[in-house]
């Protein structure tokens, strides 16, 4: 069976009931961090911690009157806590919550997004593993190389996926930082312990320098993290759609039983989902790119960022959520085809071996220039003629003065490009 993933646990991330939470935790540490100031007093802390609630549909009902979510959400608690509530957010400004709060969404969702990568690197180990000596045809410009194998190609992309961890690490130690420090990050009404005790509490870094808002730069990182990660998987599933083509026929997407593939061609298999991956990291992209322009806001803080993170933010770890699992699903029940790698070897009736017998021939002494012209003229009739190119080397008078038919025949062994798979192996860390 498919272990199947839904965005269920991603899409709570980024709930109105998530969020609000968030708020109402920093709201009420913060209450525990005046308190131990002597700010607040006992029983006013204790109301606070034990009543501080609200109701979804209240805080939507103040906001259509008040026209701010911060206010209408403060508004709805103090309805539940009473008169102890003229002690929440005392000396502090709407970003204090909301900036800190998104930041505890960014860990979660990095936390989501790391699961899947992980996942889909284990299927990926297994590939290069079950792989490391399947033979078949390494192309440059679309063109027929010489041998490499599937597995070791599945080594690149475990590798690739590695940085992909790495970068969405650092991506989240970028977020991991909240501020509590007032209304242009001078800690003009609030003690900077308040800050220090909140970030703790909530597993964050004070961040060093704010102003009404923690810097967009971090932000900015993170989605080009994410955008990168996206880039990867268009990599990846631009090679199945290739691999999967008539012309080619390596791999290809499993075909459900009932599936259908097109609705005028009943023969046809198309790698939808793998073109839906790789058109999807287009979005990310641009969410990226929109990003790094909620980098430079006025002064202090403006506006500009904000109803832009209310879109790209969720949306990107959302969909790159979406982009893994759906990925996850090709490379796991991924169809191989061994037979067609091995014909596809053999097309161009050994014209892989072509730099075998070049370097054979500058071994023996000969010109690496001569030795090209006496290969290629061979390599080009053979092209020409659909003539086996070993069969023209044997022929050529010139390149047999220098080697033995035995020499030959070994020159044309594909076993020799498979010397060091462990090597790479070893090095990669999949042994």
């Amino acid at each position: 069976m498919i272990e199947r993933y839904t965005l269920k646990e991603m899409g709570q991330v980024w709930s109105d009931e998530s969020r609000f939470r968030k708020w109402l935790k920093i709201e009420v540490l913060a209450c525990e961090a005046q308190a131990k100031l002597g700010k607040i007093p006992a029983d006013a802390l204790r109301d606070i911690q034990e009543k501080s609630d609200f109701e979804l549909y209240r805080i939507a009902e103040i906001e259509e009157v008040t026209r701010h979510d911060v206010i209408a959400f403060l508004t709805a608690v103090a309805e539940k806590v009473g008169d102890a509530s003229k002690y929440i957010h005392m000396g502090m400004t709407s970003s204090d919550i909301l900036d800190t709060a998104l930041s505890l969404q960014l860990c979660e969702a990095a936390d989501i997004l790391e699961k899947k990568l992980l996942k889909l690197r284990e299927i990926l180990v297994r590939l290069a593993k079950e792989h490391k000596y399947t033979l078949m045809m390494g192309r440059t410009h679309g063109v027929h190389a010489e041998p490499v194998t599937f597995g070791l190609k599945m080594a690149l992309w475990v590798t690739e996926v590695d940085r992909s961890l790495e970068r969405l690490k650092a991506a989240k130690e970028h977020v991991r930082v909240g501020q509590i420090s007032g209304a242009v990050g001078t800690f003009a009404n609030i003690d900077p312990q308040v800050e220090e005790y909140v970030c703790e509490k909530l597993g964050l870094k004070p961040a060093p320098v704010s102003t009404q808002v923690i810097q967009r730069d971090r932000h900015a990182y993170y989605l080009s993290t994410l955008a990168v990660i996206g880039s990867s998987l268009e990599k990846f599933a631009t090679e199945i759609r290739n691999l999967q083509r008539t012309e080619i026929l390596e791999a290809e997407e499993a075909f459900a039983k009932g599936q259908k593939g097109s609705s005028a061609m009943p023969h046809k298999k198309n790698p939808i989902t793998a073109e839906r991956v790789a058109g999807l990291a287009r979005v990310l992209r641009g969410n990226a790119l929109a990003g790094l322009e909620n980098v430079a806001l006025w002064h202090e803080r403006d506006l500009t960022h904000s109803s832009v993170e209310r879109v790209i933010l969720p949306d990107s770890t959302i969909l790159l959520d979406y982009m893994l699992a759906k990925f996850i699903e090709i490379m796991d029940n991924l169809v191989i085809h061994k037979e067609n790698m091995q014909t596809n070897l053999e097309k161009t009736l050994g014209l892989i071996f072509s730099q075998r017998v070049l370097l054979a021939l500058v071994d023996k002494g000969i010109l690496r220039e001569t030795a090209y012209q006496w290969v290629q003229r061979n390599a080009l009739e053979a092209w020409r003629t659909k003539t086996e190119f070993k069969k023209l080397v044997l022929a050529d008078q010139d390149i047999m003065a220098r080697l033995s038919p035995e020499e030959v025949e070994d020159l044309f062994d594909y076993s020799y490009h498979l010397k060091h798979i462990d090597y790479i192996f070893n090095r990669a860390g999949l042994n």
